[in-house]
């Protein structure tokens, strides 16, 4: 397994293999929040507009999001851990648009064979998934703020990733404390703050969530985050391809 770092959207658009797109703060972990309370789906977009659009022709459909960090006007929630955790969405598809993480799956579908989501929360459920199937190329792409400026908590994600996989420590406490002094967290702290503040250590929760979160397309066509995992289908190794599939 050829393990590689891409940064940005820039990176993500040039992913080989399988990508797995990362967005720690916040929009991959509020995507597991939000399958963690009951979303069958979730459809990332890549701007407000689309996914205001899929909720006037979709009434039932749930929108999530931010701009700026900020819900968009017309949207059920924000790109918020907080908000999602708690919420009804049993058998809800999901709208989701935000300005890193979404875009980077939409970029990543262009260029890889697979596409998968992640944050801290659900890592080692990702790192399986690599390890069972095993592909030539993994792209890591770390999308920092708004996929266009260098973020640590998502470079960190990435390579605490590519040690799992290779068998080095991480030392994950290190990880919180470091990146609680970054210009990352000032959107959840202090007078800085516009975010709650219980968003960061949801965010950090390390292997809240046991599912991968994996791109494909849906019978409708768009582009949909399914969850593979204990009680969303079983990660299971094919006998003969070393594929792995939903059971």
């Amino acid at each position: 397994m050829n393990i590689l770092i891409a940064n940005l959207l820039s990176g993500a658009a040039k992913a080989k293999g399988t990508a797995v797109v990362i967005d720690v703060f916040r929009a991959a972990s509020t995507a597991c929040y939000a399958v963690a309370a009951g979303a069958a789906r979730i459809i990332p977009t890549g701007t407000v507009e689309q996914a205001l659009a899929l909720k006037a022709a979709h009434p039932e459909f749930v929108v999530m999001g931010e701009r700026g960090c900020l819900k968009p006007d017309g949207f059920d929630f924000g790109n918020s851990p907080t908000e999602i955790k708690d919420a009804d969405l049993s058998g809800k598809t999901v709208v989701h648009a935000t300005s890193a993480g979404t875009r980077g799956i939409l970029a990543a579908m262009e260029s890889a064979q697979d596409v998968l989501f992640m944050s801290f929360v659900n890592l080692s459920a990702t790192g399986s998934y690599l390890v069972a199937r095993m592909p030539e190329v993994v792209t890591l792409a770390a999308m920092g703020r708004a996929g266009e400026t260098p973020a640590p908590e998502d470079k960190l994600c990435a390579m605490y990733l590519k040690n799992e996989l290779e068998g080095v420590p991480n030392v994950m406490d290190a990880i919180r404390s470091f990146v609680r002094n970054t210009p990352s967290a000032e959107i959840f702290f202090g007078a800085s703050a516009i975010v709650p503040e219980t968003d960061f250590d949801l965010c950090l929760d390390l292997d809240a969530f046991d599912f991968v979160l994996r791109a494909g397309r849906s019978p409708e066509g768009f582009v949909e985050l399914l969850p593979l995992g204990p009680g969303r289908g079983r990660l299971t190794p094919d006998a003969t391809s070393g594929d792995v599939r939903a059971v």
